[in-house]
C-alpha cells in the first residue's frame, strides 16, 4: 500500500495582504450599501447621549449604543471602538440622578411640545400649520377652517381664537385647545 504525503506550501506575505485588503474593502462596501438600502435608526437621543456622557465623564459624541445584559450589566460601546461595562442597579440609580439636574436643551424641549402638540392635535382632528420655533406658536386647522392660535412659553401653554386678544393659559396642549371650544374626536 502507498502512501501520498501532502505538505501544505507557504502563501506568500504580500498576497494575504492584498486578500485582507481587499476583503476589508468589500465588507466596507456592503456596509455603505446596506445603510444606503435600509438605513439604521438610532436608538439613542442626543438627550441620551448627553447623560450616558455625565455618568461615565466622556464626550457624549463618542457614546454609540447601550445595552443589557442579562439583565445584570450595562453594557457601553463607543463610536471609536471600545466597550465599558456597568452594573446595572448602579447605572439606573445615576441615569435617575442625572435627569433630575441636567437641564433641557432648546431643541429637547421643541422636540417634547411638538410631540405634545401632535399628540393633541390629534385628538381633536386638528393640523396646524408651520411651527415658529423660536417662540413655538402655530395656527390650528380643523377641517380646512382656522381654529386659533397655539404655542407654549415658559412650561405654559396657552391659545387664543383671534390674531389678537387675551391668550387662554392652561398646563397641557390638550386643554389649551379645548379652551378654544373644540370638541375631541369621537372614534366611531
Amino acid at each position: 500500500m502507498t502512501y501520498e504525503t501532502l505538505t501544505q506550501q507557504a502563501i506568500p506575505t504580500s498576497f494575504r495582504d492584498e486578500q485582507a485588503t481587499a476583503q476589508a474593502e468589500l465588507y466596507t462596501h456592503l456596509e455603505s450599501q446596506a445603510e444606503a438600502v435600509a438605513p439604521t435608526q438610532d436608538p439613542l437621543t442626543n438627550r441620551d447621549r448627553r447623560i450616558i456622557g455625565e455618568i461615565i465623564e466622556v464626550q457624549p459624541e463618542s457614546v454609540r449604543t447601550i445595552w443589557i445584559e442579562g439583565g445584570i450589566t450595562v453594557g457601553v460601546q463607543f463610536v471609536e471602538g471600545g466597550r465599558l461595562p456597568f452594573d446595572h442597579n448602579w447605572f439606573a440609580t445615576r441615569v435617575a440622578q442625572v435627569k433630575a439636574t441636567l437641564p433641557e436643551t432648546p431643541l429637547e424641549r421643541n422636540e417634547r411640545l411638538s410631540d405634545e402638540l401632535e399628540t393633541a392635535c390629534t385628538a381633536f382632528g386638528l393640523y396646524h400649520g408651520e411651527i415658529d420655533w423660536l417662540s413655538f406658536s402655530t395656527k390650528l386647522y380643523q377641517y380646512g377652517r382656522f381654529v386659533g392660535f397655539v404655542g407654549c412659553s415658559q412650561e405654559s401653554w396657552y391659545a387664543r381664537p383671534r390674531q389678537y386678544g387675551l391668550n387662554r393659559v392652561a398646563a397641557s396642549a390638550e386643554q389649551v385647545i379645548a379652551s378654544l371650544g373644540v370638541r375631541a374626536v369621537v372614534a366611531a
